[in-house]
């Protein structure tokens, strides 16, 4: 497992199978969950407030981050209100920004001075961290997921982006940085590099990561029986 390097940095599971959420939540590894409208959406989820329902049930003491579904900020804030009620170990996930751009700073601390926790998503940039700075200091929980694998589609290597969003909030301790958006299990230990508190992992990273530490030369061997097997089994011919 992961401990082999022993890394410090929590590892959430972002999905949206219930089955995956009551299986993983038993593993002391993972230590939180996360989840999105877009992964719901692609699961086919139909119900959006039983699916909270049925997650804030599942998942009672480790955090959950739920996100609202408006574009608009006032809605936004009671849909927030409303998400956060199911469990105090509940973190709303609000975006950086509506669609039209416009920065959701002062929502964010409207909620976090109402003791909200919320977890701002979608950031990829430093100057971001900048607009939210004011909003997010303070004493009640915060996370800041920066989507370092989109930021890496695009060819930008987003470790140095994390290290100077954590100098720009370096004073403030209710932060927590999170690397959103993973794409394989190499990402865990690029995320602690980079400062990182916590990472989000599909649960097909968390069947990998049994490989941390694997002898390369005999997986090698296994990739090569692994082939010339599954050749055979499909009865190929030259």
């Amino acid at each position: 497992m992961v401990q082999k390097k022993k890394t410090k940095i929590k590892i959430f599971v972002d999905g949206v199978s219930l089955a995956d959420f009551n299986r993983l939540n038993k593993v002391s590894l993972i230590k939180g969950f996360t989840t999105n409208p877009s992964l719901m959406r692609k699961a086919n989820v139909r119900n959006y407030e039983q699916f909270v329902k049925d997650v804030a049930y599942i998942v009672r003491k480790k955090p959950v981050s739920l996100e609202v579904i408006s574009d608009d900020f006032d809605e936004m804030e009671r849909q927030a209100r409303k998400l956060s009620a199911h469990g105090k170990n509940i973190y709303v996930k609000i975006p950086i920004t509506n669609t039209k751009g416009q920065s959701s700073a002062k929502l964010v601390k409207r909620l976090l001075d109402s003791g909200i926790k919320v977890n701002v998503t979608a950031i990829m940039t430093v100057e971001q961290i900048k607009r939210i700075k004011t909003a997010v200091m303070g004493k009640t929980p915060v996370i800041i997921s920066i989507f370092a694998g989109r930021i890496a589609d695009t060819g930008v290597d987003p470790i140095p982006l994390i290290k100077k969003a954590r100098q720009v909030l370096k004073n403030a301790r209710n932060v927590e940085f999170l690397w959103a958006s993973p794409r394989e299990v190499f990402n865990i230990f690029q995320a602690e590099e980079a400062g990182c508190d916590i990472i989000t992992v599909w649960p097909d990273i968390v069947a990998k990561m049994h490989l941390v530490g694997h002898d390369l030369n005999a997986f090698s061997l296994d990739t090569v029986k692994m082939f010339y097997n599954d050749a055979v089994a499909s009865g190929y011919v030259l």
